[in-house]
């Protein structure tokens, strides 16, 4: 649909942008214009004169068009760790009265890290419970005060029904917090008709922010004023340069706001987020779909080792395709070093991305030739593919 859009290198299937979503071309420029025409001739004034001060809530409301979003619900910033943690912390202040936080198996390791940490910190017996994935509707009961959950698995794409999930918790007065990380222009999502509290993610995935590029919050607007920051940072103060000494929350979910915009990162994300604008993402989801479904079939029929990891339902899968093999990190370094970018997950998931902004048939079929000869001929099996790099 755009591939034109993107930097992509040669002789390269690049099927890894739900871990990294490649460059966009307008990227350079951009950023250009931010270090050397803002930040090289306007010095600390580009923080009137250049409107950065505006970003988080500009590329907030941007982004909230692809996620249903109401305007001004977005804020960008900081890193999708402290996001988690600012959300779980509003939601809990909601549910005094409850200790049990709802999770399960297939959530991002980071999201029950950082429930963990603030769980011991507050130190009230609150507990941190993770069931299965397939379990969790079950598990919604009314002492659950929050219900914390990535929609698409990082692992194996499954995706939970966000509007069923969220209703199911909301009959028994549960707060609701939704991951968006694998989400976020990949498939639709629509926060408003959810009615969920909170949601959170990155943007260096589907939405080709770049390295480190920030994350995002979502308050839901009659809730946004009732937040009490667990993180009050100076940017998320009603007025941050009057320096008060006590802190006083801005107006609706300003107040989600920690420390200073990137704003080097904001620059890159602004111009990933303009390709979105003439792309409908209901178009991404049925290209995603059809490329996903060719995908599976094509390995399926030439590589019987493999066994799908993934929801065969395309209704019920994210933008990606796992497969499960014991020699998974070898198959995959041996597609790296034949041109086909994938990634791979502890123990044995080898994981493929389908990002049709700039994939295609035409990737999907060499990716498939190619992984088909590494099978086939074992040329996985050698010592070079089986030594662990720091980053899988």
């Amino acid at each position: 649909m755009k591939k034109e859009a993107f930097h992509l290198p040669e002789d390269t299937i690049y099927l890894d942008g739900n871990s990294l979503g490649p460059l966009p071309k307008t990227a350079s420029e951009r950023l250009s214009k931010t270090i050397y025409n803002e930040w090289g001739e306007m010095l600390i004034k580009g923080w009137n004169e250049a409107g950065w001060m505006d970003q988080p809530r500009k590329l907030g409301d941007k982004l909230g068009l692809l996620l249903g979003c109401a305007q001004g619900s977005i804020v960008l910033g900081d890193t999708l760790s402290i996001k988690v943690y600012q959300a779980l912390a509003a939601a809990l202040n909601m549910s005094a009265n409850r200790k049990v936080v709802l999770s399960d198996s297939g959530n991002f390791p980071t999201d029950l890290y950082m429930a963990d940490g603030l769980l011991k910190t507050l130190d009230k017996g609150h507990e941190l419970r993770v069931v299965a994935p397939e379990d969790v509707i079950s598990n919604i009961t009314d002492e659950i005060a929050v219900l914390m959950l990535t929609q698409v698995d990082y692992r194996t794409g499954r995706m939970h029904d966000m509007n069923q999930l969220t209703q199911a918790a909301h009959d028994v007065g549960t707060v609701v917090i939704w991951d968006l990380a694998h989400s976020a222009g990949a498939v639709p999502v629509n926060m408003a008709q959810s009615n969920a509290e909170f949601a959170v993610g990155c943007t260096y995935k589907y939405l080709n922010g770049g390295p480190g590029a920030p994350a995002f919050i979502y308050s839901r607007p009659d809730i946004a004023d009732l937040i009490e920051p667990a993180l009050s940072g100076w940017l998320g103060h009603e007025a941050p340069f009057a320096f008060d000494r006590d802190y006083r929350p801005a107006k609706g979910n300003e107040r989600m706001r920690v420390g200073t915009p990137p704003i080097i990162q904001l620059a890159v994300l602004e111009a990933a987020l303009d390709i979105w604008d003439d792309v409908s993402i209901e178009d991404i989801r049925t290209k995603s779909i059809e490329l996903s479904e060719l995908f599976i079939k094509e390995v399926e029929e030439r590589c019987l080792q493999l066994k799908l990891a993934s929801p065969r339902n395309p209704s019920t899968r994210g933008s990606q395709v796992s497969f499960t093999f014991e020699h998974g990190y070898a198959v995959m370094q041996a597609l790296i070093n034949e041109g086909v970018i994938g990634d791979f997950r502890a123990p044995n998931i080898i994981r493929f991305g389908f990002a049709p902004l700039y994939n295609d048939a035409d990737d999907v079929l060499g990716a498939a030739n190619i992984l088909e000869n590494i099978m086939t001929n074992k040329i996985w099996d050698q010592p070079k593919f089986k030594k662990r790099a720091a980053v899988t």
